[in-house]
């Protein structure tokens, strides 16, 4: 009876893997003596490749437990049966690539883009926010993500079927088109993440938390969902919106009509509690002071809204697109803009009056992941605000109100 050997893992030398690295670059961008990186079963462990190119590099059965690859592009790589213990994978670009089998137990993927991968393998265990950390052994299964930090990684398309993900911490992760069918999610932390989509047939989701969960289009057939929280849980929008027997974008149109005559036509609207989803987008539209307290616009396309002044307090705007938008002024306290898209927005004090100025309030508002590159926010209001991993490279925050940590942010 033939037995087949265990791969030994190599160990490299410094050298070696910086001109492993080298021509796998070459080799990216078609130049000549360029190598495609192959470094399968070799020991990296502890190794630093923080924000490298590795596209398409073939990791398979690589030891990277404990390794920095936080920002690196492993887009399409292979990483079949490879050990990624404990590594710090923030915002690692992942899309489609194969992670069948590695075991991701303790790293930290923060942010990370894994749209499109193959987890089919993966076993997930994570930290118990009751109990604490647990060990969860799973000698004889092929793969794990124990303990893997999953908030706000991008998870759209991803297969997971019959993945093992009990006290799996998903928190605002994207899950949109995700194949979960059969998956073990036993206790699963999902509040505010967005299944639009996502195919739960035959999953247990016994005693999940999925509040502010987004259900839209998801399959849930034959799913168990015993004590399961679903509070406020968003799913699928109405066909259509009216608002005293008149069409939603008609009423809009009224109170933009106001906005772009200086008040000769049309009046001010006041829209509380609507869902805008079935408009599916409002780009350069005209809506400055709208009154829509607690209203819906989970994902839409906002991009160079006019919302000067604008009360959208408690709104759902979590993976809205707002980059060029006009924000001025506008009173956005305890809205929830987790993923939202932010950049080139403009969230500076507006004047109402000579020497008067109402500043963008933010307080209490939920921005995790949220995206502010380029942005202006001068004078703005972050009171009590949750911007965790929040994007906040190159936003002018000039005298704004910011209670947070440097270092809670990107």
């Amino acid at each position: 009876m033939s037995t087949q050997a265990v791969p030994h893992h190599v160990a490299l030398d410094a050298n070696v893997l910086r001109e492993a690295v080298e021509a796998h670059q070459r080799y990216l961008a078609g130049r000549s003596g360029g190598r495609r990186l192959s470094l399968t079963h070799a020991d990296l462990s502890n190794c630093s490749l923080e924000g490298l190119d590795l596209r398409e590099a073939d990791l398979a059965g690589a030891r990277l437990d404990g390794a920095i690859l936080s920002r690196t592009n492993l887009s399409r790589a292979i990483l079949f049966g490879a050990d990624l213990r404990e590594a710090d994978m923030r915002r690692v670009n992942l899309k489609r690539a194969d992670l069948r089998g590695a075991c991701l137990r303790g790293a930290n993927l923060a942010g990370a883009d894994l749209a499109g991968c193959d987890l089919r393998e993966g076993r997930i265990a994570l930290q118990d926010k009751l109990d604490g950390f647990r060990v969860l052994r799973h000698e004889h299964r092929p793969g794990e993500l124990n303990y893997a930090i999953l908030s706000g990684a991008n998870l759209a398309g991803a297969q997971m079927a019959g993945a093992i993900a009990m006290a799996v911490d998903f928190t605002d992760a994207n899950l949109a088109g995700a194949l979960l069918a059969g998956a073990r999610l036993h206790k699963a932390v999902l509040d505010g993440a967005d299944l639009s989509g996502a195919d739960l047939g035959g999953a247990d989701l016994t005693g999940a938390s999925m509040k502010r969960a987004v259900l839209a289009g998801v399959n849930l057939e034959h799913a168990r969902l015993d004590d399961a929280d679903l509070t406020d849980v968003l799913r699928a929008p109405p066909p259509l919106v009216y608002i005293d027997d008149r069409p939603l974008d008609q009423v809009l149109a009224e109170h933009e009509a106001y906005c772009q005559s200086d008040g000769s036509r049309g009046r001010v609207m006041n829209l509380p509690e609507i869902d805008f989803r079935p408009l599916r987008h409002l780009r350069q539209r005209k809506l400055t002071a709208l009154v829509a307290p607690r209203s819906v616009l989970f994902g839409m396309d906002l991009q160079g809204v006019e919302l000067q002044g604008a009360d959208l307090s408690s709104c759902d705007l979590r993976g809205a697109n707002l980059r060029d938008a006009d924000l001025r002024g506008a009173k956005l306290t305890g809205a929830q803009l987790a993923r939202a898209d932010l950049r080139g927005a403009r969230m500076g004090p507006l004047m109402i009056a000579e020497g008067r100025y109402v500043r963008t309030d933010f307080t209490r508002a939920s921005l995790r992941h949220a995206d502010f590159r380029g942005a202006s926010a001068p004078r703005a209001r972050f009171l009590e605000a949750d911007l965790g991993q929040a994007r906040m490279a190159g936003c002018d925050l000039t005298g704004a109100e910011v209670e947070l940590l440097a270092q809670d942010m990107a």
